[in-house]
């Protein structure tokens, strides 16, 4: 079984996260620094998390505010 990378496995834990509602439409997600810590990585994993899930429409980063949970949840 190919290992998960950790990008992926970040991306998938945030998605997770949006999915049960942990993480609500318009939170903002815990800080690159905080993320980094929760995951054990640097920085550059959580931020390609980040970007996959920004492209996905699942949460939009505003410069120097942070990284938000989009108000309405595109529909599969």
């Amino acid at each position: 079984m190919p290992r998960i990378s950790d990008r992926q496995r970040i991306a998938q834990d945030i998605r997770d996260k949006i999915a049960s509602g942990e993480y609500a439409p318009g939170d903002k997600l815990p800080s690159l620094r905080e993320l980094i810590a929760l995951y054990g990585v640097s920085a550059e994993p959580v931020r390609s998390a980040l970007l996959i899930l920004q492209a996905e429409g699942l949460v939009e980063g505003h410069q120097g505010k942070g990284t938000y949970v989009t108000p309405r949840q595109p529909t599969p």
